[in-house]
């Protein structure tokens, strides 16, 4: 599995195209309707989230690969499964 980063959101980053004969001056923008997006303070999260450099431990990744090659690693389900509902519930509120 190939984890990778992508900086590139088609939601939040898509911008129509203009089309040929239509300006972009305030007569025309009013026409077409509104030119800016207002996003939520979600919206605004979770694109600040995507963005960010800091959302994998690359040590921790290390040390779970060598843990895994080395047979070594110990999988603890019930704890798992506690972490799931734990986050399934933060969901649901």
């Amino acid at each position: 599995m190939k984890i990778s980063s992508s900086t590139e959101n088609a939601a939040v980053n898509a911008i129509p195209a203009t089309r040929s004969g239509q300006g972009t001056g305030p007569a025309n923008a009013s026409a077409r309707g509104k030119s800016a997006v207002d996003l939520s303070a979600t919206a605004r999260n979770l694109a600040s989230l995507q963005n960010s450099d800091n959302d994998v431990n690359l040590d921790r990744v290390h040390e779970i690969r060598d843990a895994i090659a080395a047979g070594q690693l110990k999988v603890n389900p019930s704890q798992i499964a506690d972490s799931l509902l734990v986050s399934v519930r933060e969901l649901l509120k």
